[in-house]
C-alpha cells in the first residue's frame, strides 16, 4: 500500500471524526438551550453542567457591584442586588480579591437576610494549600455565610497556573472544604487563552464549572467558544460566560459597545444564545440592570442566520483582538495575580 493511500485514508478518517465531534457538540449545545426553563420568577434558568443545579441565565457580577458602591454608595449597590434577586437574577458572582475584599463584604450585607434565595459563587486567588484555606475563611466571613455554592480558582491566565493549583495544594484545600460542607462545587475561571483552559480541563479532577469570555468577537480570535466550550459540553462541565460587552478595566461600558461594534443588547443576546449555563453581567446602576433584564426575560436564542450575520459584520475588527484586551494584554489581570507571578501591577 502506498504512503499516499495511507495518508489519504488517515486524512479522511480525521475529517470524519471532526465532523462527528462537531455534530455531538452541536447536539449537546442544542440540548442545553432546550433545557432552559422559565418558572415565572422573572428570568429563565439553565442546568449548571452535571451538578443537578439550575441557575438564572444572568449572573450578577461582583466586581462591578463593588464599583457601583464606589461610584454612588453602599445603599445604592445593595438596592441593585435586592432588585436583581426580586427579578430572578439569583446567581451571584464574586471573588476574594475584588476591591480588596470590599465586594464580598458588600454582597454579604445584601444577602444576609435572603441567603437561601441566592446561588452564591466566589473565587479563590491563592494556589497553595494554606493560602487557599485562608481565602475561604475570609470569603465566608465577608459574605456572612457558612457555605459557598460554587468556589472557583480565579484567573487561570498564566501558563503555569493549572500546574500550581495541583502542585502547591490548592486543589487539596478545595476538596477538603467540599468534604467539610463549606464548598459545594469547584470550578475555575480565566480570560486569556483557550489553551490554558484546556490544560485545566485535562487535569485529574472533574470540574463542575469553567468560566470564560463569550462574546460576538471571540469566534474569530483565540476562541473559547470554538475550542473550550465543546470540551466542557462533552465532560458535563457547566460553562459560565463573561465579558459579553468586551470588558473594560475602568468599569465603564464594554469596549465592544464603546467602539460601536454592536449594541449592548446585541452583545448580551448573542452570548446567551451560546451553550452557556449563565452569563455574568456587570451592574453599576439601574440602566445596567434594566439593560440585562430586557434581554433575559423570556429569552429566546438567536437563530443561526442571525448569529452568522453578526459574526460576518464584526469579523474585520475581531480577528486581531483589538477589542478583547483581556486576551492580548495584562490590563485585565488582577493585581494579586500579577504580583503572584512577579509582574508589575502597573504593567
Amino acid at each position: 500500500m502506498s504512503d499516499r493511500s495511507t495518508s489519504d485514508r488517515s486524512t479522511r478518517r480525521e475529517f470524519l471524526q471532526a465532523g462527528v465531534a462537531a455534530g455531538v457538540t452541536l447536539t449537546l449545545g442544542e440540548a442545553l438551550l432546550a433545557a432552559q426553563k422559565d418558572d415565572g420568577d422573572g428570568l429563565p434558568r439553565r442546568p449548571l453542567g452535571n451538578t443537578g443545579e439550575k441557575v438564572s441565565i444572568l449572573c450578577l457580577g461582583g466586581w462591578h457591584i463593588g464599583k457601583a458602591a464606589q461610584e454612588a454608595d453602599e445603599k445604592t449597590a445593595i438596592g441593585l442586588m435586592h432588585r436583581a434577586i426580586d427579578e430572578g437574577m439569583t446567581f451571584f458572582d464574586n471573588c476574594w480579591d475584588y476591591h480588596d475584599g470590599f465586594s464580598e463584604e458588600l454582597m454579604g450585607k445584601a444577602i444576609q437576610d435572603r441567603r437561601d434565595k441566592v446561588f452564591l459563587m466566589t473565587k479563590i486567588c491563592e494556589r497553595d494549600y494554606k493560602g487557599a484555606l485562608s481565602n475561604l475563611d475570609d470569603s465566608l466571613r465577608r459574605l456572612k455565610t457558612d457555605r459557598i455554592d460554587l468556589w472557583q480558582f480565579h484567573e487561570m491566565v498564566y501558563d503555569n497556573d493549572p500546574d500550581w493549583v495541583f502542585e502547591k495544594g490548592g486543589i487539596k484545600a478545595a476538596l477538603e472544604a467540599q468534604k467539610a460542607g463549606k464548598v459545594r462545587y469547584i470550578g475555575f475561571t480565566g480570560h486569556k487563552d483557550p489553551r490554558i483552559h484546556l490544560k485545566m480541563l485535562d487535569k485529574p479532577h472533574e470540574w463542575a464549572t469553567a468560566q470564560m469570555p463569550v462574546n460576538i468577537l471571540d469566534y474569530h480570535f483565540r476562541s473559547f467558544a470554538n475550542e473550550v466550550i465543546p470540551v466542557c459540553l462533552k465532560k458535563g462541565v457547566g460553562v459560565i460566560g463573561m465579558k459579553s460587552l468586551g470588558g473594560s478595566p475602568d468599569g465603564q461600558n464594554g469596549r465592544i459597545v464603546q467602539a460601536k461594534v454592536a449594541s449592548a443588547e446585541e452583545c448580551i443576546r448573542y452570548s446567551l444564545s451560546q451553550p452557556v449555563a449563565s452569563l455574568v453581567v456587570g451592574l453599576r446602576n439601574e440602566r445596567d440592570l434594566q439593560q440585562a433584564l430586557k434581554v433575559g426575560r423570556g429569552f429566546k436564542p438567536m437563530s443561526e442566520d442571525e448569529m452568522a450575520a453578526l459574526r460576518k459584520r464584526t469579523a474585520e475588527v475581531a480577528g486581531d483582538g483589538r477589542h478583547e484586551l483581556f486576551k492580548t494584554t495584562k490590563s485585565f489581570d488582577g493585581p494579586h495575580h500579577r504580583k503572584q507571578h512577579g509582574f508589575s501591577v502597573e504593567s
